[in-house]
Order: structure tokens, then sequence, then C-alpha cells
């Protein structure tokens, strides 16, 4: 019996890619040769392969139109990644196509890139680390990049899930006080003494640091924006490692410019791989290329998800684990 053909959008590890073949009658792209930007083109290879299923990335353009083109030979679609905002769900439901995504696995990286993330915004380590590789450090000095330290401030975790709350965890490490603000209150348990707040009135300037963990969609876009930067305390600082629509980023340009805000630090961007201009020229803000889960062992983890959710339908005709629509 023929194995089912999966089309596979992106470089994978080595390992997931060996695992993917060894199953499934795999079209890799272990070039990642940018086809995968177009949505037209994504289904065109569909198509010409009769893929059962679409195994894409986040950022690929899995919209309502590439789900129309999409041949009737798709069962499902996997995506490497926990969010879904990248994929018309409904186009997909109304026709009949699965959707799977990897939760859980990723927490604790993406949030070790948000406590990477606050420690540089804090501590001004990539002024200075831009200064060492320029040739200009001239030695210690006792007024030399000073910036602030994290014990004893107040984080704010913006959606406290998984990922909020392991950065929370973290942060207790560090000594800090923990607020929160979320659609509703939880549990004691997770909560582990963590200040609850159902206000953004209440919450914006109570904190010292907000770290955002909120999902993509019209809810949340510039969710971030100059009257909620208005109502953090001067001197704030601002991590982002969620979805980059969520800052409005003309504003927290001109919040870092005038010293409103401290620092920030953002991993995501709203019209990534394109980063907004503006923050290029400011010294107080820390920026990574989209890292939050990039380490082996959980990039690993996210592919056996995506190959657990096509073994279970293509394979076995159950229905996937990790199913988001």
């Amino acid at each position: 019996m023929a194995k089912p053909v999966v089309l596979v959008t992106r470089k994978l590890p080595d390992d997931v890619e060996a695992r993917l073949s060894s199953l499934f009658d795999a079209r890799l792209n272990s070039a990642d040769t940018p086809w995968f930007r177009d949505g037209a083109e994504i289904a065109r290879r569909a198509s010409e392969a009769g893929a059962a299923g679409v195994l894409c990335a986040a950022g690929d353009p899995m919209n309502a139109q590439t789900i129309a083109a999409l041949p009737d030979s798709v069962k499902i679609i996997t995506t490497f990644s926990v969010g879904t905002d990248h994929i018309a769900l409904d186009a997909a439901k109304a026709r009949g196509i699965a959707v799977t995504h990897t939760p859980e696995v990723l927490s604790f990286a993406t949030a070790e890139t948000a406590f990477t993330l606050m420690l540089m915004a804090a501590r001004r380590a990539g002024e200075g680390e831009r200064m060492v590789r320029a040739g200009k450090w001239e030695g210690w000095a006792p007024t030399q990049l000073m910036g602030v330290t994290l014990q004893g401030k107040t984080l704010g975790v913006l959606g406290f899930g998984r990922i909020g709350r392991e950065l929370a965890d973290m942060a207790r490490g560090m000594q800090m006080t923990i607020h929160y603000h979320d659609v509703q209150r939880a549990a004691p348990e997770l909560e582990k003494g963590a200040v609850f707040h159902a206000s953004e009135d209440t919450f914006l300037p109570a904190i010292d640091v907000i770290s955002m963990h909120v999902p993509g969609g019209d809810a949340t876009r510039k969710w971030l924006n100059a009257t909620r930067l208005a109502k953090m305390k001067t001197g704030a600082i601002v991590i982002n490692t969620g979805r980059g629509p969520s800052v409005d980023d003309e504003a927290l340009v001109a919040a870092l410019k005038s010293g409103h805000i401290r620092a920030a630090g953002l991993d995501v961007y709203t019209a990534e791989p394109k980063v907004d201009p503006g923050y290029f020229g400011l010294e107080n803000v820390a920026l990574l290329p989209h890292l939050g889960s990039a380490t082996i062992e959980t990039r690993a983890a996210m592919g056996e998800r995506c190959i657990v959710n096509l073994e279970a339908l293509l394979l076995k005709g159950t229905n996937p684990p990790h199913r988001a629509a």
C-alpha cells in the first residue's frame, strides 16, 4: 500500500524529516526554498503531489484563499507551531480538513526567551554587546551602561496561560512579585500567590515589567497602544514573545524615544520577517529573530507532535490528539 503523501513547507530538523520520510511519502523542502511564502504555490504543490496532508509552519499563508485552492486529497493541515492565527480555521473546517498544532511542548522554551529579553532590556545587554563588538569598550567605568535590577520588581504577565505561568515561576527566582491580567482568574494552585487584575486600569499602573503572552487575532491587535502605554509607570519595561501584532509599533517606538518606557525586548513582529524600522535606531530595545521555541529539544518535540497528528488521521484513521479545528 502506498504511503500517504505529506507536503512539508519548511526545512525541519534532520531527525524529524527522517521520521516523516519513514512513515509517509514526505515531499520535503530541505533547502528551505521560499516557495512557502506563496499560498498559491503551496496549493499548487499539494495538488501536483496529490497530498493527503500539509505540514506547514508559523507564518505560512494558509489563508482562506490557499485552503480553497487545496486539492480534495488534503485531509489534514498540521502546523509546526502552537499558534494557528496563520491558518483560516473556519475555511478548513468548511472543507472538512482537520487542523492540528503543537501545544504544551514549547512553553518553557518560550518563557526562557521572555526571561532572556527581560534581562537584556533591564541590564542593557544588547547595548553592551554591540559596544564590545564595535571595539568601543575602553574598560570598566562606574557609570557605564547602568541598567536596573529585576530583584524586587513587579512582573505583569498579560495572558496567564502555560507560557506566562512558566515565566512567573522563573521570575520568582529573581525575587520578583507577580501580577497578571487575563479574561478570567486562574485556579489558586496555578496562581501560586500571583495577584489577579480583572481590569487593565489596575494592572498596568501596578507593574514594572509587562510580558505579553496573548493569542493573535482582531481582539488583541495593537492591544499595547499609546493609551495603555501611558497607563504604565515611567521607566517600565515591555517584553513581547507572544504575537507581534499585539503591539502598536509606532506607539512603542514613541514611548521608547521619550523615555516613558525604559526599554523593550521583542521576539515577534507585526509583519515578520519585516521589522518596524523605527526600532533600528534605538539602543534601548533588544530584538531577537523569533527564537521562542528554538531549542534542539523543543523543536524535536514539536516535530513529534506533528507526526503523531498525521499518523493518527492518515495511518490509523483516528482523531488527531492535538486538534485546533
